[in-house]
């Protein structure tokens, strides 16, 4: 049972001034891949699994934007971590 949930906003510095969100498509291929459970929310994403996994996940899509070209990148993250940690669980209440 996953214990950590994760939200991360990547925030590209294109090359050229370019738009963010083909950098920020990849970095979501990258979470799609992991197999983990995840949401896209308009801001950030958030995935469910347990600490080491998901940092694993922010070192990979730091790698691939920079492997893109882009000149830096800033990770914005928050962690939630307890005993069991289901996204579900967390915002019944308002679905």
């Amino acid at each position: 049972m996953a214990n950590t949930l994760m939200s991360i906003q990547i925030i590209p510095k294109t090359p050229n001034g370019e738009d963010v969100i083909p950098y920020v498509d990849k970095a979501i291929e990258i979470i799609q891949a992991s197999g983990l459970p995840y949401v896209v929310n308009p801001l950030d994403t958030t995935i469910e699994g347990n600490m080491p996994e998901l940092l694993q996940l922010i070192e990979e899509m730091n790698n691939k934007m920079m492997a893109e070209g882009i000149v830096s990148v800033i990770s914005q993250v928050k962690f939630y971590h307890a005993e069991v940690a289901s996204m579900t669980e967390l915002v019944k209440k308002y679905r």
